[in-house]
């Protein structure tokens, strides 16, 4: 036996992958396999690879050499997701180019993914600031144009001072900036978006095609695209002396049966006819307060239910369609126009934020809607009003101390007073009829979700292709003329960009050839990490961004890795471009990612590893120490991989440990004398152990492979990836026993088959460790790799045991354990129970008996 020695071996056998081209995937139709696509989302290249990338890629890894030895022709791609805001703003603090920082980090990760022995095909590797990639974006990005999905148009959008760009609603978390975490304000612009909204009721309905994902996460798409039913109603302007005008303003309602219940109107600081309102008003300068303290907001901040409202009254007024009555039109900031229309009918007896303005300006507050229990209730109803007949009196809304949101019954409502009222209610039916035969209003469907953002005032990033032309207008790139080069000579360092690169923005129209004027906004990064996947299947394509019947065979992409945190952006962005592809005739399918698991963090005394926080642990360190092998068993088997993992060091020393005790194990199965390190015969044998010894240990030696393959096959399949481990190393002491016996007392067939198990079912976890096993202790080298071996099959008769061991309790307490047949009837674990616990139970009333199989007899006297 020669020592295990993690650096040596793993360095041999990726020197030998890389030459022979192990991990490169079979052409399609050539091997008879079936397809089986694996990827971890696209990586970020912004600086060394932590342990939370391991842990991802390891999971994947995992996945991947698990299902080549099942059969399958694995297609397991990387590579980087380079454009984007850090890169730029890193250079400028480092005094060098966004792309030398890029692309040196980039090498620095290859580097150690390498080192951790992930079998990825590298001649497939993507970098999206690759020309070859981004021309493709771009091409995508002219379909998408032609085909109504892209728009150009001013609205205020979320601006981040710091980074001095645009972000899209889904990239403010919190009120802050999903890259620095700045306060993020509000501004008017002119940008370009993807209409993404055009497929909102299809990303909805089509979650349920994603029965492979967690529910949390379709939650949480199906929270942001946020599908709302109701009812448009029309109310009309009145002029400065009250008078209706015939301007109109809509309205969307989740609760057309509380229309009698709108007291006060209200405008987003935002709405287009907000600067009209305001100028000249009596009260401009208050009012253009509300609308600057608004604009310096993020609007997620202004939604937020527990901040403080505010507003101003404009002077004017609205008619209410159902009833006639003048309602006077506000300005508040807690109005977005990301929402409905803009405009809110304001009910404060039905909603908390309207409840709370009315509260704080001294609104009326009129009861629509009231709880059942409050009809007729002497006492008066939980809102603090007094009780009264519904067909008659009068509810107080002043003696109100919180909105009522719920279903009841219908009060103050004209002819629907009496009717039930709630969303999809027969009163709201019935208030939504009467506005459509008054010409009023009309039902309706409205989505929180809103179209995609896509224009960044940075450098780093895909050009956009149109051209700005005094004569023909906004115009495409001919798609001959792609891609749209991004310079590589702005120095962002002395504050150079595009938009003051005449070399780049000086162009001429596609249409008439007059002199024009580049687009020198780039892309949101998110739209390249939004298709990548399909350019895996194809990257070499000169022609296209990827042939579909390539496409097609390969996708979906059946297990996709990743962090819960792109639950919104980069998922939701990916199965919209999948679908515009779809109608395009790009791709054949409807949802990118068919399986999707979202790994856990990995944190350091309770918190997530961060170099900001100082606590990380690098795991080219842990590499050295311990090997890649080690790192890699042991990030699987500390916690399940939904899970955050608590980093430990004791805990990687202890897998380190279990490896080297397989290593030894190995060994000794496979030799005919057991050595030390030194090669010293060592006597280990328990010369007391005779052939009926030999048989019972041997039986249970095959029976626990049987039942440890058929566990892990199970345990990889559920991503149980711990547990699998864990029943290795059962095996391990099982193992352990059966070499006390004497070499002569040996079944050589089953020791083989042992060594082999452990080598097959340890290869997708330690592929090193197992590459070295395989070849050079089993000396298996003509079979080619240990990772091109089928799958270890296994028999369930044969890995069940022929007897359990139950325990016994009387009243709560294990009083004995007996040993019964595997297939024993209850009846007979009954009576096997009772007899071992003798005179405890003799002569005694039996309450209860409970039989768990194979664990437990409870009894109770």
């Amino acid at each position: 036996m020669y020592q295990y020695d993690p650096a040596t071996i793993e360095r041999k056998w990726q020197e030998y992958w890389e030459t022979s081209k192990a991990h490169a995937v079979e052409p399609l139709g050539t091997s008879g396999r079936p397809t089986y696509y694996a990827l971890e989302m696209f990586p970020y290249p912004s600086g060394d690879v932590h342990m939370g990338h391991v842990r991802n890629y390891t999971i994947g890894d995992v996945i991947s050499r698990f299902k080549h030895m099942q059969g399958h022709n694995v297609l397991h791609p990387i590579g980087w997701d380079s454009f984007g805001l850090p890169a730029e703003n890193a250079a400028i603090k480092q005094g060098t180019s966004p792309a030398a920082w890029t692309y040196a980090n980039i090498e620095r990760q290859r580097a150690s993914l390498k080192a951790l022995g992930f079998s990825y095909d590298w001649d497939r590797t993507v970098v999206a600031s690759d020309v070859e990639y981004y021309r493709w974006g771009q091409w995508i990005f002219l379909k998408l144009w032609k085909q109504g999905l892209v728009e150009r148009k001013t609205s205020p959008v979320n601006w981040c001072p710091s980074c001095a760009t645009v972000l899209a609603n889904e990239q403010v978390i919190d009120g802050s900036c999903w890259r620095c975490k700045s306060p993020v304000t509000r501004k008017e612009l002119e940008q370009w978006y993807f209409k993404i909204t055009d497929y909102a009721q299809e990303l909805l309905d089509d979650l349920d095609k994603l029965p492979g994902w967690p529910e949390r996460v379709k939650q949480m798409q199906a929270n942001w695209i946020g599908r709302s039913s109701g009812a448009e109603v029309d109310f009309v302007l009145c002029d400065k002396d009250g008078a209706p005008t015939d301007e109109t303003i809509t309205v969307f309602t989740t609760r057309p049966d509380t229309l009698f219940g709108c007291t006060f109107f209200l405008l987003a600081p935002e709405h287009p006819l907000v600067e009209r309102l305001i100028t000249g008003s009596e009260n401009e300068q208050e009012l253009r307060a509300v609308v600057a303290e608004a604009q310096a907001v993020s609007a997620v901040e202004r939604s937020k239910g527990e901040r403080p409202k505010t507003g101003a009254f404009t002077g004017r007024f609205v008619v209410n369609p159902i009833n006639g009555d003048k309602v006077p039109l506000w300005i508040a900031d807690y109005v977005l126009m990301d929402y409905g229309t803009g405009a809110v009918m304001a009910v404060p007896s039905g909603d908390e934020r309207d409840f709370e303005f009315a509260r704080a300006y001294g609104l009326p507050v009129v009861p629509v809607v009231v709880p059942d229990d409050a009809l007729g209730d002497v006492s008066g109803d939980a809102h603090g009003a007094e009780p009264i007949d519904a067909c008659g009196g009068a509810w107080d809304g002043a003696l109100w101390s919180a909105a009522y949101a719920g279903d009841g019954v219908m009060v103050q409502s004209g002819a629907f007073t009496g009717m039930r009222g709630g969303k999809d209610s027969e009163g709201a039916r019935a208030v939504v009829a009467e506005l459509e035969r008054s010409g009023t209003g009309r039902e309706a469907v409205n989505f929180r979700l809103r179209d995609w953002l896509i224009s960044r005032q940075r450098y780093w990033g895909n050009p956009i292709p149109a051209v700005y032309c005094d004569h023909c207008g906004i115009v495409p790139v001919h798609e001959a003329d792609l891609p749209v080069v991004l310079p590589l000579d702005v120095d962002v360092t002395k504050g150079d960009s595009l938009a003051n690169t005449p070399s780049f923005y000086e162009t001429a129209c596609p249409t008439c050839g007059a002199a024009a004027h580049r687009e020198t906004d780039t892309m949101d990064t998110f739209t390249c990490s939004s298709w990548y996947y399909l350019r895996y299947t194809d990257p070499h394509n000169a022609e296209l961004p990827f042939e579909r019947e390539t496409a097609d065979a390969w996708m979906p992409v059946d297990q996709y890795i990743g962090g819960i945190e792109h639950a919104i952006l980069h998922l939701l962005y990916s199965r919209f471009f999948t679908k515009a592809l779809r109608d395009i005739g790009l791709v054949g399918f409807d949802e990118p990612f068919k399986n999707l698991l979202t790994q856990g963090m990995v944190k350091l005394n309770g918190e997530t590893m961060s170099k900001s926080k100082g606590n990380t642990v690098a795991p080219e360190d842990a590499i050295a120490d311990f090997g890649a092998d080690a790192l890699r068993a042991y990030i699987l088997f500390m916690a399940p991989p939904d899970k955050d993992l608590e980093w430990s060091q004791g805990g990687l020393e202890g897998v380190a440990r279990f490896l080297a005790r397989v290593w030894r194990t190995v060994f000794d199965l496979m030799a005919e004398d057991v050595v030390d390190d030194e090669g010293n015969v060592l006597n280990v044998f328990d010369e007391s152990l005779g052939e009926k010894d030999a048989a019972e240990r041997g039986a249970g030696l095959n029976r626990e492979l049987h039942r440890v393959i058929g566990k892990v096959t199970s345990d990889i399949e559920r991503f149980n990836f711990n547990t699998a481990i864990s029943a290795i190393m059962e095996l391990l002491n099982t193992t352990s026993a059966y070499l006390k016996l004497p070499l002569v007392l040996r079944d050589g067939e089953l020791t083989e088959r042992a060594a082999e198990v452990f080598v097959l079912l340890l290869a997708p976890f330690a592929p090193h460790f197992a590459e070295e096993l395989w070849h050079e202790v089993l000396g298996r080298t003509s079979c080619g790799s240990v990772h091109e071996q089928p799958w270890p099959g296994f028999d369930p008769e044969q890995a069940r045991a022929k007897t359990v061991e139950m325990a016994v309790q009387l009243n709560g307490k294990v009083r004995t354990r007996i040993v019964v047949e595997s297939d024993a009837t209850e009846e007979a674990v009954r009576s096997l129970a009772l007899d071992a616990l003798g005179d405890a139970v003799a002569d005694k009333p039996i309450k209860k008996l409970v039989v768990v199989p194979g664990k437990l007899v409870s009894v109770v006297v």
